[in-house]
Order: C-alpha cells, then sequence, then structure tokens
C-alpha cells in the first residue's frame, strides 16, 4: 500500500484562491500541495514535471484555458494526473468541455473545506466526481443531441447498457452491484466494457457520451 500524501497541483488565475486551496489541502496528513499555476500554459508545464496525482484546474484562465490545459495534461504523460474542474459557475459551456476532454468531475468554488478534500481524495481513488442532475443539465444545454446515435450503442450488451444506465444516475459499483445481484469484480469488468466501448477514459466521460447518443434521457 502506498502512504505516501497525494500530491496536488493547484491551477487558477486568482492568487487568493489558490492560496486558499492550499491552507485546506496542506492541512490534511493525507494530501500536499506540490505546485501551483496562474496560467493554463504554466498547468501543463507544472504537471509535467511534477507528475502530481491530481490537479484542481480552474476553467477560464489566460495563455490557454483549462480545457485545452486538461487536453494536454492528459495526452502527454504516460500516468497524467486526474483532473477536477474548479468552476464558479456549475452550468458553464467550459465546465462541460472540460468533462468531454477528459476531467473526471468539477467542484464549485463555494464548496467547504470538508468536500473538497474528499474530492480529492475519491478522484485520487480512480472515482469521478459525477453529479447525475448537473451533468444531464450540462449535457442539455451544451451537448450535440443532433449528431448520429453512434455505433457503439449497438455494440453494448444488455448488461452492460444497465450498467452504463445505472452509471448516469450516479451509482457506484457497489451499488450497481447490489441492485443486479452480481459481485462488484463482474460490475468492474462492466465498466471497463462500457468505456472501452463508448471510448471514454473514465466514468464520467462514459456518462456524457451517454446523453449525447440519446441512450439516456436529458
Amino acid at each position: 500500500m502506498n502512504d505516501s500524501p497525494l500530491r496536488v497541483v493547484i491551477a487558477d488565475d486568482e492568487r487568493m484562491v489558490r492560496t486558499a486551496l492550499r491552507v485546506i489541502l496542506d492541512a490534511e496528513p493525507d494530501m500536499t500541495v506540490v505546485g501551483e499555476a496562474a496560467t493554463g500554459a504554466e498547468a501543463v508545464s507544472v504537471a509535467r514535471s511534477l507528475a502530481p496525482d491530481v490537479v484542481l484546474m480552474d476553467v477560464r484562465m489566460p495563455e490557454i484555458d483549462g480545457i485545452r490545459a486538461t487536453e494536454q495534461i492528459l495526452g502527454s504523460l504516460p500516468r497524467p494526473p486526474r483532473i477536477v474542474v474548479v468552476t464558479t459557475f456549475e452550468n458553464d459551456s467550459y465546465v462541460y468541455d472540460a468533462l468531454r476532454a477528459g476531467a473526471s468531475g468539477f467542484l464549485l468554488k463555494r464548496l467547504d473545506a470538508d468536500q473538497l478534500v474528499q474530492a480529492v481524495r475519491t478522484v485520487a481513488g480512480g472515482d469521478s466526481l459525477l453529479f447525475p442532475a448537473a451533468v444531464r443539465t450540462l449535457a442539455a444545454a451544451h451537448g450535440d443531441r443532433d449528431r448520429p446515435r453512434p455505433a457503439w450503442v449497438a455494440r453494448l450488451t444488455d448488461r452492460e447498457a444497465e450498467v452504463l444506465r445505472r452509471m448516469a444516475t450516479g451509482l457506484t459499483n457497489a451499488e450497481i452491484a447490489g441492485q443486479l445481484g452480481v459481485g462488484p469484480a463482474t460490475v468492474k469488468s462492466h465498466v471497463a466494457a462500457v468505456l472501452a466501448k463508448t471510448g471514454a477514459r473514465d466514468r464520467t466521460q462514459a456518462v456524457i457520451a451517454a446523453y449525447e447518443a440519446g441512450f439516456v434521457g436529458s
């Protein structure tokens, strides 16, 4: 078991925001802020050089925005960090585009300290910050529902389709297993198949793909 503290990078163009987030995270024994960035370009550079576990990424930054920074970080590192979008407005096209680019979820800047800490632990552990109502609203407002239905929909098995529908409601693997009467390992295998067939990096991207395909309703 790895007992090393979670390594976090904070990317935000407001110094006060970076300072506040650093104070909260550095107070936790299992976390350490290893770097900061004030622009999207700096975020990419810092992530590449420091190899953090998690990046807290503002979406509206100078030089390049958080969307492009997310794409560049995830596309350039063999073991990329998990990226969490930190935003002021939840119904924001920038947030939606960042999720589509591979961010593992988003947080509002007004959240409390305990929620922030738990969110970092959640994504570092391999899960996504999936808020079904928010993702549904974002998909309805910003998604392209006019595109042809993708071929992956027909390639899903019946059980994979059931799993994806439950993923879209925000259920964990254990909760899905309980509903379907199977073991968590079986659900994990189905989730992996869903990600492969949808071409998604994680659960959040898979759920967005499901909404955009009309597989689940908005």
